[in-house]
């Protein structure tokens, strides 16, 4: 199964349509935060997919929750946009966080800088910011041979 991972879209349509689009064979959104309000504007035009949210920093007057949980095919994924997590200045209480939730990946956002990163046992990914000069999103690969993590640069149409 795929997963796309996006994060930090801050209003920008376009470019969380761009990603959409180029993701056709993912089944499960996750958006980190930052751009509740151009998710829910795209769903009416996915309606195939599952879509999954958190709150950012940005998300003013937001009830959605700040942290999720996602399991399948065994696998469990932690996602937040990381602001409380204090990712700006270290990745140690996220990935703390993580393992207490017994999960195998880690998804996070905020600081609009892409990172993948494999810390005994636990995948990290930071899709970036689709709202940059330089837009990226994430991908997350469950297989039975295993978990592939991904950061793909998003082409201008």
């Amino acid at each position: 199964m795929r997963i796309l991972v996006v994060s930090d879209s801050h209003g920008n349509d376009a470019a969380l349509r761009r990603a959409l689009l180029s993701q056709p064979k993912a089944e499960v959104v996750i958006h980190l935060g930052d751009g509740e309000e151009e998710l829910q504007r795209a769903r009416g035009s996915f309606p195939e997919k599952t879509f999954l949210q958190v709150k950012g920093n940005c998300d003013w007057g937001s009830s959605l929750p700040p942290a999720g949980e996602y399991t399948v095919d065994g696998v469990k994924i932690f996602y937040t946009h990381g602001h409380l997590y204090g990712v700006k200045s270290g990745l140690y209480t996220l990935v703390c966080a993580a393992r207490e939730r017994k999960a195998q990946v880690a998804l996070f956002g905020h600081t609009h800088h892409a990172l993948e990163e494999y810390d005994d046992g636990l995948y990290l990914l930071n899709p970036g910011s689709l709202n940059s000069w330089e837009p990226s999103y994430g991908t997350v690969d469950i297989t039975p041979q295993g978990i592939v993590t991904n950061v793909v640069k998003l082409r201008e149409s």
